[in-house]
């Protein structure tokens, strides 16, 4: 990933495609804390998601892409800006500090937006609060329905919710706990959040029917509600247990799989949308996930019961291939094939210039990581590479990791930025079991190299200055 923009002959590119196809919808739908193994298409046994599952028999599921981090805030952010964790402007889930987008930066919305798209969020956005700069409507949405704040967004039954800068009031009645606005549980549960998000996506498809739109659908779940699990033991809330009430399990482990084969439902309600209306064939959907699986839901709630990091270790905090590495898939029939497979490396940051390609869009004239992705996504013409990813984590003391552009060695250094580095080859051992480090000094020496020069210190994340721990 170079401070560079890595992308060869994009004007020439993005110019053909103009003339040869309509700017096609972008549909981005984030699941929040959703495992690389807990949907069926990357091996869940338990969870029923054959909505998802289809979406992979339709078009490509990608086997090696990354979140932009570990937990949810940075991870967005390295998507909304194209730049890695060494340079994107929110690097960490706050801890306390300001949290917020700049004026400045530009971001995949604004782009999109000048680019002659209709722009939508609806869910969670986590990058700045109403009246801050990285307020959803100040980084290039049209529209937006949701949380301003992630660590509300742990509430799926909230009093209220936010539409375009303005408070919207629900019937929901809730005990405050935590720090947010929002945040606590439901002692009078109506309005199911991840509901309300569907219906508003149906109604932002069909209100920009008629012209290129690009939706963002931030969804919550399965995140846990925190406050909620502290307060009463189970934190993974639903209306019901559905297909999993008779079976015997514990209800967090119930409760879990019902919020994933519930937003299942809602991704399937989505794509029979796009095909009623007639725009299954002009519109690009992705699905994925902001960061590993968590295990907030309380006290007897496990991932491994699910196996929710799939054949990987580690999950959400982790830089371990669990922590990062999540389930990818891009659907767009008559142009993506069905039922492919790619072995490309990608991550979030890539969205930026892949989205401002196929949309004949013009890309920031900041310095980007990011490579698009259409060549793979396609099947033809050559596919740039990057020369390495990176991220950093700062909540259990700072942690960085390296994986070369290949997607073969990754080095890991737990005790950042002067530790020793620990080093997998992927290709041999994806579950990150053995350190080779001590065999490959000179790999070592490069991934250090780069560990050191991919930081850029800003106004609040650096190395030289600690950073609480979340709960987000």
């Amino acid at each position: 990933m170079h401070r560079v923009t890595p992308v060869i002959g994009f004007a020439a590119l993005s110019a053909i495609a103009s003339a040869q196809a309509p700017k096609p919808n972008i549909v981005f739908i984030l699941a929040d804390d959703l495992g690389y193994g807990e949907v069926g298409c990357y091996g869940q046994q338990l969870i029923a998601t054959p909505n998802i599952d289809r979406l992979a028999a339709e078009g490509m599921r990608f086997r090696q892409f990354y979140a932009g981090n570990t937990v949810c805030a940075p991870s967005r952010s390295v998507l909304m800006t194209g730049q890695h964790m060494g340079h994107t402007r929110v690097r960490g889930n706050s801890g306390g500090l300001p949290q917020s987008l700049a004026a400045n930066d530009v971001t995949l919305a604004r782009v999109l937006r000048d680019g002659g798209y209709a722009t939508g969020l609806i869910g969670k956005w986590g990058l700045g609060l109403p009246g801050e700069p990285g307020a959803p409507e100040k980084q290039g949405f049209d529209y937006y329905f949701g949380f301003p704040s992630q660590t509300d967004a742990h509430n799926y039954y909230p009093a209220f919710l936010w539409r375009n800068g303005e408070k919207v009031p629900l019937p929901n009645v809730v005990t405050h706990l935590g720090s947010g606005e929002l945040t606590g549980y439901a002692t009078k549960a109506v309005a199911y959040a991840s509901d309300l998000f569907a219906e508003d996506a149906h109604a932002f498809v069909e209100r920009n029917r008629a012209k290129p739109f690009f939706l963002y659908l931030a969804l919550t779940a399965p995140h846990a509600n925190d406050e909620r699990a502290r307060a009463l033991g189970d934190g993974n809330e639903v209306p019901d247990y559905g297909p999993y009430a008779s079976k015997p399990w514990t209800d967090t482990q119930k409760g879990h799989a019902a919020m994933i084969t519930r937003m299942d439902r809602d991704v399937g309600a989505l794509m029979a949308q796009l095909k009623q209306l007639g725009l299954d064939e002009r519109t690009l959907v992705i699905f994925t996930s902001d960061n590993g699986p968590h295990r907030e839901g309380g006290k007897d709630y496990d991932p491994a019961f699910f196996h929710a990091s799939g054949p990987l270790s580690g999950e959400k905090r982790d830089l371990l291939e669990g922590g990062i590495r999540v389930p990818f898939i891009a659907r767009w029939p008559g142009r993506i094939k069905a039922g492919a497979e790619s072995a490309q490396v990608g991550y979030f940051g890539d969205m930026m210039a892949t989205f401002a390609e196929l949309a004949g869009a013009k890309l920031p004239e900041r310095p980007l990581d990011s490579v698009s992705l259409v060549p793979t996504l396609f099947g033809r013409g050559a596919q740039a590479q990057h020369e390495y990813f990176y991220w950093e984590f700062y909540e259990r003391g700072l942690v960085q990791a390296v994986l070369l552009g290949d997607g073969r060695w990754k080095g890991l250094r737990p005790k950042a930025p002067a530790g020793p580095i620990e080093l997998f080859d992927l290709k041999n051992d994806f579950a990150e079991k053995t350190d080779v480090a001590a065999k490959n000094p000179e790999i070592v020496s490069r991934i250090d190299a780069i560990m050191h020069a991919a930081h850029v210190d800003n106004e609040y994340w650096r190395f030289d200055r600690p950073v609480p721990a979340s709960r987000n």
